[in-house]
């Protein structure tokens, strides 16, 4: 069976924005969308349609983008006004989700005020995920959950080898999760291990638990 892929639009092709259609278009429909006309054709042959338009044109909003797009990213931080409006425009229209880039905190409660369900601010978050990989080299990426807890693609450290989940017991000893592990020769994605699988050189251990305590399994 066929499925329909994801339609999406990201409106502002800056540097952030190119690099996310570019992405998104691997596995959603997308729909990218400037005032540049540079910067469009330079996405043309790489989205599924790529227009000239002002984003704070209502009209021109509403005769691109229905309520069946899954998600909106509206990349124009650089515009407050700009970005504040077009995410009011895809609000009303009633885009499901809203991912806005913001440049300050203020411009931030704005955007939420107006109907952005998510507000980005890539710098930042760039910069979290550097200074983690600085300070933790194992570390490969980590997506924040609540109360403190992520997701996080650990490199399994050397005293992990040759040691079966069962024997490491990471749950009980650091309170973390391993709930997958990434093998790249041969190349296998293993979901919810059981006890007895033992970890190689070279897995990546994908675990669910707080910073400090995935960190801990390394100094192990």
């Amino acid at each position: 069976m066929k499925y329909a892929r994801k339609q999406i639009c990201v409106i502002g092709l800056g540097q952030f924005g190119s690099e996310l259609a570019r992405s998104a278009a691997k596995s959603c429909e997308v729909l990218a969308l400037d005032t540049n006309e540079d910067r469009v054709n330079s996405l043309a042959d790489d989205v599924d349609r790529a227009l000239i338009g002002d984003a704070k044109d209502v009209n021109v909003i509403r005769s691109l983008v229905t309520s069946e797009f899954e998600a909106a990213v509206v990349s124009l931080g650089e515009s407050v006004e700009a970005s504040i409006l077009c995410t009011l425009h895809l609000h009303r229209i009633g885009v499901k989700r809203i991912y806005a880039k913001a440049v300050s905190e203020d411009h931030a409660e704005v955007l939420k005020a107006v109907g952005a369900t998510d507000v980005i601010f890539p710098e930042r978050e760039t910069a979290r995920r550097v200074a983690n990989k600085i300070a933790n080299p194992n570390f490969i990426d980590f997506i924040p959950l609540g109360e403190g807890y992520e997701v996080m693609e650990v490199v399994a450290p050397q005293s992990c080898h040759g040691h079966s989940l069962a024997e490491l017991n990471v749950r009980r000893r650091f309170g973390v999760l391993i709930v997958a592990v990434i093998r790249s020769d041969p190349a296998e994605f293993i979901f919810i291990p059981e006890g007895g699988f033992v970890i190689r050189y070279g897995d990546t251990l994908l675990t669910i638990g707080k910073h400090s305590d995935v960190a801990a399994i390394g100094q192990q």
